[in-house]
C-alpha cells in the first residue's frame, strides 16, 4: 500500500521553454546585426544586358571617368588630380552632364575604404548612375 502504481506517478506535462527562447533570442540578435550592413550600402549592381540579334542605335552618352590611382591621386576624364580637388573638379562635369553618370575604375593597390569613398562622394555630388568597371 507504500508503493505507488505505475499510472499513479506524475509525469513532467510541462514544455521546456528555455531551448525555444534561447534560439529566438539568438536569431533576434542575428536579424539586429544583419539588418544595418543589408541597408547601408546602397551601390546597386546591375549585370550587363546581353547583345541581342538587333543592335539598338548607338546613343552619344555623356559620362565623367573616374580612375582611382591611389589613396592621394585620381583620374577625371584622362587628367591626373589631387585627391583634394576631386569635389571641385567632379560637381561642374555632373552639373553640365546630361545624364550625370560617371565610370569608375580602381588601379591594384587601392583599398577598399578608398574606393567606397570616392564612390559615396560622387553620390553626394549627384552622380545619377555610377558604373563600375574592371581593366
Amino acid at each position: 500500500m507504500g508503493r505507488k502504481r505505475a499510472s499513479d506517478r506524475e509525469g513532467i506535462y510541462e514544455p521546456n521553454m528555455t531551448p525555444l527562447i534561447d534560439v529566438s533570442l539568438v536569431l533576434v540578435v542575428i536579424l539586429l546585426v544583419a539588418t544595418p550592413m543589408a541597408l547601408q550600402s546602397s551601390i546597386m549592381v546591375q549585370k550587363a544586358a546581353k547583345g541581342g540579334s538587333g543592335e539598338a542605335p548607338k546613343v552619344r552618352v555623356e559620362r565623367v571617368e573616374v580612375t582611382v590611382a591611389s589613396t592621394d591621386s585620381l583620374v577625371v576624364n584622362r587628367r591626373p588630380i589631387a585627391r583634394g580637388e576631386f569635389q571641385a573638379t567632379v560637381a561642374p562635369l555632373l552639373h553640365e552632364s546630361a545624364t550625370r553618370s560617371v565610370a569608375v575604375r580602381c588601379r591594384p593597390g587601392v583599398t577598399h575604404g578608398t574606393f567606397v569613398g570616392v564612390l559615396d562622394e560622387l553620390k553626394e555630388l549627384g552622380a545619377a548612375s555610377i558604373a563600375v568597371q574592371g581593366r
